[in-house]
This record gives C-alpha cells, sequence and structure tokens, in this order.
C-alpha cells in the first residue's frame, strides 16, 4: 500500500449539510474529469447517507453540469436480492438520481441478483468481467481506476460489503460473493479492498454519533482485516467526509478541515 495517502478529513456540521456538500463535490470532480479526459467513471454506495446525497444531487440545478451520457456508473456492492428489491442499492440509486438524469443504460453497471438466473458466485464472476473489459491499459490492472469511489461505513468499520475479519478481506480478487453477512440480507457482492485501492479517489462518508468510534478506528494505524474502513484508501486522494457527531471521536493529533 506504498501507493496509498494519508485521508484527508472534512467536517460538516448535520447530515443534510453533509449530503449537499457531497453533492456539490461529486459533481465538480466528475465535471473537472469529463473536462479533461471526456468521460468519468464513479462507484455508488448505498445507506442512508449515500441515498441522500444522491437525492442532493438530483435536487440541484448544478447536476446539468454534468455530461450524464459519459459517465460511467458502478457500484462497490449489492445485496444479492431480485431486480428492483427496494433493498436493493441499485433501486435506492435508480430512485434518488438515476431516474431523474439522462443515463445511459449502457454505462450502468449493476450487480445480478438471483433472478438474473446466476449465483452469488456467478454474479461476482460476471461483473469482474465487466470490469476487466472496462479497465485501460494506463490502469495497470483488472478493474478501472475509478474517478469516485464513494463509500458508507458501519459502526463496525465495515465498508462495501466487507466486514471485519471475514475471508473476502483475504481475498485479491476484485470481486467476490459475501456469504454470512452480518447484516441481512446474508448473501451479497462486493468488491475487494484491491479494486477499492486501484480508485483514484477514495471518498468514506459518515454521519451520526454511532459512526464516531468507528471513524476513529478508520483512521488510526489499524489493520484492514480487522477494520475494513483501514484499507479504504484512494491512489491519488483519500476524503472521510464527515458530520460533527461522526468526527467526535477523533483524535486532536490528525487535525481536520473544518466546514461551516
Amino acid at each position: 500500500m506504498s501507493n496509498v495517502n494519508v485521508p484527508t478529513i472534512v467536517v460538516h456540521r448535520d447530515p443534510e449539510v453533509l449530503a449537499n456538500a457531497v453533492a456539490a463535490r461529486i459533481i465538480t470532480r466528475l465535471v473537472d474529469v469529463q473536462a479533461a479526459k471526456g468521460s468519468a467513471s464513479i462507484v455508488l454506495t448505498g445507506g442512508t447517507i449515500g441515498t441522500a446525497t444522491l437525492a442532493a444531487i438530483a435536487a440541484t440545478p448544478a447536476r446539468d453540469a454534468v455530461d450524464w451520457r459519459r459517465l460511467d456508473i458502478w457500484w462497490g456492492d449489492e445485496r444479492f436480492l431480485p431486480d428492483g428489491d427496494k433493498e436493493r442499492n441499485e433501486t435506492g440509486a435508480r430512485q434518488a438520481l438515476l431516474d431523474h438524469v439522462d443515463v445511459d443504460p449502457e454505462r450502468v453497471h449493476v450487480m445480478r441478483g438471483p433472478d438474473s438466473g446466476m449465483t452469488a458466485e456467478e454474479s461476482a464472476d460476471a461483473y469482474a468481467a465487466e470490469l476487466r473489459r472496462a479497465a485501460r491499459p494506463e490502469d495497470h490492472g483488472p478493474v478501472p481506476a475509478f474517478d469516485v469511489m464513494l463509500l458508507g461505513m458501519g459502526p463496525d468499520t465495515h465498508v462495501a460489503s466487507l466486514f471485519p475479519g471475514m475471508p473476502a478481506l483475504y481475498d485479491t480478487r476484485p470481486v467476490v460473493a459475501v456469504h454470512g453477512s452480518p447484516k441481512p440480507p446474508p448473501t451479497r457482492i462486493s468488491l475487494t479492498l484491491p479494486a477499492i485501492q486501484a480508485s483514484r479517489e477514495v471518498w468514506v462518508v459518515a454521519a451520526g454519533e454511532e459512526k464516531a468510534g468507528a471513524v476513529r478506528m478508520a483512521l488510526s494505524d489499524s489493520g484492514p482485516v480487522q477494520v475494513p474502513a483501514a484499507g479504504a484508501r484512494g491512489r491519488g486522494r483519500t476524503l472521510f467526509l464527515l458530520d460533527r457527531a461522526a468526527a467526535a471521536k477523533i483524535p486532536p493529533e490528525l487535525g481536520r478541515l473544518a466546514s461551516p
């Protein structure tokens, strides 16, 4: 992980301000990337704050600055449930944002559920193959160097569907099936840490006092097998985008860039 950087910490007042600020940051990042190289890529996350961020993008007129047809949309993880199930991250993302902007359906890369006829392992392999096809020589690996990877984080420090101590944290494949998840549903598809760390930028977004201990551990010297969020680092930049409650236990020596 010598290519990985020290995270920048940005703190906002409350979850609503956080969601709006992350939405603005996403729009700016995508516009800048598209201006520089024509197209961009983003990895979406589910969860309360992740979905609120997508809704905030949909609600602002600034969303029209993004060329949605030239955006590749991926997911960091997915619950292995049928298409359209309200618990799927994809379903939440479509309702919050994707149904409201002019995306290219061919560039919305979903993780398939059991209604596809695939097992969870086959779905993971299919997603890995899709990532491999999208990777370019300059990405130097089996996944694209995503421009933005959005990750939520659980109170147990899990990111994507990588839970502390589980076998997926040892896996070097880009995508794995996860069985026995401590959070329902038990079967999921997830990117692994090597795929996450291939991203140009990783943004961990967390809100609420129940996340404060996890944030502290994720910014410590903990190993990623026991603290998966400690392995959530990007090639070029890593951001921890937090509300005040989630940032409450960060040691003062780490410092932070506070927003109003």
